[in-house]
């Protein structure tokens, strides 16, 4: 290259110095920049004329750091729409979260709206949001798209009817084999709908009623279904013992029945057959008032094979009943007694001498249970979770007895109210204890809350 100036050539237009390359002034008022070269060897390189300068971005488009460098634009997509990085960044997000930021954009929608964001979750339509209101005064059911994209297999229907049932079906894509879950709550479902329900929606294996007062025993004998493993019925009035026997004939692959029916009787228990006590491992029966030991009896001799009972409410039963259990039901691995009234120490140390392999016990509101009682508890290895929550007898004598207790990870003592804060902060001896709930306890003082910070920093301390 020739000197400058020389042959009348013109001077170049940048003066290499110090790794710097001056530019011209720009056409479009954005005037001169300097740019700092990437090798010092630029100052031994032959000056060469600036590349032509690229039209300004618009915001729509920011510029990636490789443009920012002068050098080839980036192959990737901008941070905030690669959907690898995006694909990694939405678990951290909950269920609402997610649902607010799939408005963000159509890229931020594409990602989210993948199935594996959204499984294990329901969700919940009330009657008034499953019909826009067109403008002339008529009413139109809403598109499902955004919910089948996501497949979702279980939906809660609430405060809905027959003909509410008959519209979702029509229009949710994946209602006839994609649905594996019903939940209604206060509908006002009759015989024909549940009937036309479960015909219709053929993928169904888990089903909620719950409110439900317009269906009766007869319609349960017309439309359950083999299928079905799980059931729940809560607060519907027209169920009793003839509600029982449609399920032990009808459901022979049920494996978890959750029910809540204050007109059930002890008879009602003793239906199950012989199939249901292989397959059936989970009983749940809350509130059910009349239930006394004769009908826990029909229940340790028709499902032997149950791993979780709950008894919670009903009244009637007393230890011989908990002795029933702890002898015959050996593979229980959680037991709820709550709200049983009539419990006392001696139906724990049934618990403890023959359930082994026990790792829930509630206890919530029985109010006969003392300090004795958790001695005969302190022996169960395997117990992880223990509720005591409102039981009035429980002292700081009681909890010394828990302290050895090492397999423990969730402990609540909500509402005992005789539990002072120096029993309390003996706890911190239990260090792989994961949660303690301490509500309305009158000894859990502000500092006692500080002390457990400091001392079960990995514990979960619900105030």
């Amino acid at each position: 290259m020739s000197s400058p100036g020389v042959d009348g050539d013109p001077k170049p237009p940048c003066l290499p110095r110090n790794g710097l390359v001056k530019l011209p002034g720009q056409p479009n008022g954005l005037g001169a920049a300097s740019i700092t070269k990437g090798t010092p060897a630029a100052k031994n390189r032959p000056c060469q004329p600036p590349p032509p300068t690229p039209p300004p971005p618009s915001l729509a488009a920011p510029l990636s750091r490789a443009a920012l460098a002068g050098g080839p634009p980036a192959e990737r997509p901008p941070l905030a729409t690669d959907e690898k990085i995006l694909n990694s960044l939405f678990w951290y997000f909950s269920a609402c979260e997610k649902c607010v930021l799939a408005q963000v954009c159509k890229a931020w929608r594409r990602v989210l709206y993948q199935p594996k964001f959204w499984a294990g979750l329901t969700p919940v339509l009330h009657a008034k949001e499953l019909y826009s209101v067109l403008p002339s005064g008529e009413k139109e059911f809403v598109s499902l798209q955004g919910f089948a994209v996501r497949g979702f297999e279980g939906f809660c229907l609430v405060g809905v009817s027959d003909l509410d049932i008959c519209e979702f079906i029509d229009n949710y894509a994946l209602s006839k084999k994609g649905v594996k879950a019903m939940s209604l709550k206060r509908s006002t479902i009759t015989d024909a709908g549940l009937e036309v329900m479960l015909e219709q929606m053929q993928g169904v294996v888990r089903l909620e009623l719950s409110g439900c007062n317009d269906f009766t025993e007869a319609g349960l004998w017309s439309s359950l279904s083999a299928r079905i493993t799980s059931l729940s019925v809560s607060d519907c009035i027209n169920v009793a013992d003839d509600a029982i026997a449609a399920i032990s004939q009808l459901l022979p692959n049920l494996a978890e029945l959750s029910l809540q029916a204050y007109h059930v009787t002890d008879t009602a228990l003793a239906y199950f057959t012989a199939r249901q006590g292989h397959s059936t491992h989970t009983l749940r029966l809350l509130s059910c008032w009349e239930i006394t030991n004769h009908g826990v009896v029909n229940v340790v001799h028709s499902l032997p094979n149950l791993t979780s009972l709950s008894l919670s409410g009903c009244s009637k039963v007393t230890d011989d009943g908990v002795e029933l259990v702890a002898e015959n039901l050996r593979k229980l691995r959680s037991l709820d007694l709550s709200w049983c009234p009539r419990i006392t120490d001696m139906a724990l140390e049934y618990v403890a001498c023959d359930l082994h392999r026990l790792e829930e016990l509630v206890l919530d509101r029985c109010v006969r249970i003392t300090d004795t009682g958790l001695s005969y508890l302190s022996t169960m290895s395997s117990l992880r979770s223990l509720y005591l929550r409102w039981c009035c007898q429980v002292q700081d004598f009681g909890l010394k007895h828990l302290l050895a207790m090492r397999s423990l990870r969730l402990l609540s003592l909500a509402g005992c109210p005789l539990l002072t804060t120096a029993g309390l902060s003996g706890l911190v001896q239990l260090q792989e204890l994961e949660e303690l709930e301490l509500t309305n306890c009158p000894g859990a003082t502000p500092e006692l809350f500080k002390y457990f910070s400091q001392h079960l920093p990995r514990c979960l301390v619900i105030e």
